[in-house]
């Protein structure tokens, strides 16, 4: 009669670890824990680096965005000036500026003059968006000091005008050169008002991390911008920068009480917050999709099992009759397709993890075996992509390959403890 024992005893161990080495006439049984070690571990892996570059390249953008952004921007809805017209924007008078830099958790608040222009060198012409703030303002924004590309020197900022790289390039123009800015609503007469042409010399060329603000931007001092773009004595927003750029929301009322009754606001998330969803969306039915391939790898345990289940008959009855329960046969089994799910998953966490802190010297490699080109910044929000190996998703990675693991192996395993010892060896 057969006698219980404690689950997962000492020698339901030394039995499943025996079976997975399986000897030379046994040599299928051994091949297929092979493809099922070596597939879970793939499996595992592409989901791991998969998820790293995902994360890398959402930590990029948003980081792109913050260093060259400011994280809420305080404008207003207007009022009536004395003519009866809409007056845009705020009087400059510092007081708003510093009403907003005293709201707990800003860290900066700056007052800017904006407006669109055409740039030209006198054969090449380029759109762009100049911004006029202060030299101060100008330097406290992070994208435009850490630049790696960056050319001239940062603190003649006041002395001309500082171009985007992509704005500089299109131009063929660099540190040194004279430009020309040309804005269509210039100086006002009894005739209308004509355009508006100043040239200012290069003083900086910027690179932020974002080329589709390098494309686009411009700099000029403050006061020269409110002449340029005839608002003298007024600001047309202010950006303000938080200390929790990702709890935003908590800022809102008290900013929009420092700006007055025509304040109204705009975050980095309005902004950006549909291309952020979009990503976050990607990024799950990326994890769905691959974990469809580790379910693919881990159903090769069943093959594996089967067969073993099989050669194993004999045993199994041999086994039963000396006293084991159906239970211990289970487990005995079970362990056998876990030890291939553990080992897989195990590797497959080393090699996702290794290439996801190697990624940029395996992508540079990628990119020289394939001449270039393999990211192109071009069509692309940033200028590199990186990973970023987060322990969510390790863990995410290694809980969905065990779990797929222990749940197809219980199958082949029930078939084995319920295999009748007669039926086993009737014919041995």
């Amino acid at each position: 009669m057969a006698t219980k024992t404690a689950p997962f005893s000492g020698f339901e161990f030394m039995i499943a670890w025996r079976y997975l080495r399986a000897r030379r006439a046994e040599g299928g049984v051994s091949i297929m824990t092979w493809i099922s070690l070596i597939g879970i571990t793939l499996a595992v892996f592409a989901l791991i680096a998969t998820m790293a570059v995902r994360a890398g390249f959402r930590a990029e953008f948003v980081s792109t965005i913050l260093g060259a952004n400011a994280h809420i921007t305080i404008y207003s809805s207007g009022e009536t000036g004395p003519d009866g017209e809409l007056l845009r924007g705020f009087v400059d008078n510092g007081m708003i500026a510093d009403a907003l830099a005293q709201v707990p958790g800003v860290t900066h608040a700056a007052g800017v003059v904006r407006g669109q222009v055409m740039v030209s060198d006198g054969e090449n012409n380029a759109g762009a968006e100049v911004y006029g703030m202060s030299a101060e303002d100008f330097t406290s924004i992070p994208a435009m000091t850490e630049g790696a590309d960056d050319l001239g020197d940062i603190a003649r900022i006041s002395d001309g005008v500082a171009l985007g790289s992509g704005v500089a390039r299109d131009l063929g123009v660099t540190v040194g050169d004279r430009v020309r800015l040309i804005s269509p609503n210039g100086v006002k007469s009894a005739l209308g008002s004509s355009p508006r042409v100043n040239a200012y010399e290069v003083v900086y060329v910027f690179t932020t991390g974002s080329p589709e603000i390098d494309r686009t931007r411009a700099y000029l001092p403050l006061e020269e911008a409110q002449i340029f773009f005839n608002a003298e004595g007024r600001i047309d927003e202010f950006k303000v920068t938080v200390a929790d750029p990702e709890e935003i929301e908590k800022y809102a009322s008290a900013l929009l009480g420092a700006g007055g009754p025509t304040a109204m606001l705009w975050s980095w998330k309005d902004s950006s917050g549909a291309f952020l969803r979009a990503l976050t969306v990607e990024d799950n039915m990326m994890f769905v999709l691959m974990s469809i391939l580790v379910l693919i790898a881990a159903m090769n345990i069943i093959s594996g099992l089967v067969m073993l289940v099989k050669n194993k008959g004999r045993d199994i009855g041999i086994l039963r009759t000396m006293g084991l329960t159906e239970g211990s046969v289970l487990r005995v089994f079970f362990l056998c397709g876990a030890f291939t799910g553990i080992a897989g998953t195990v590797l497959g966490i080393a090699l996702g993890c290794l290439f996801a802190i190697y990624f940029t010297p395996i992508f540079d490699f990628i990119n020289w075996v394939a001449g270039g080109g393999v990211w192109d910044p071009e069509v692309r929000p940033i200028y590199h992509l990186s990973a970023r190996l987060q322990m969510g998703d390790v863990v995410s990675a290694a809980l969905l390959s065990l779990a797929l693991s222990f749940v197809v192996t219980l199958l082949p395993a029930r078939r084995a403890a319920r295999m009748n010892p007669v039926e086993a060896l009737r014919y041995e």
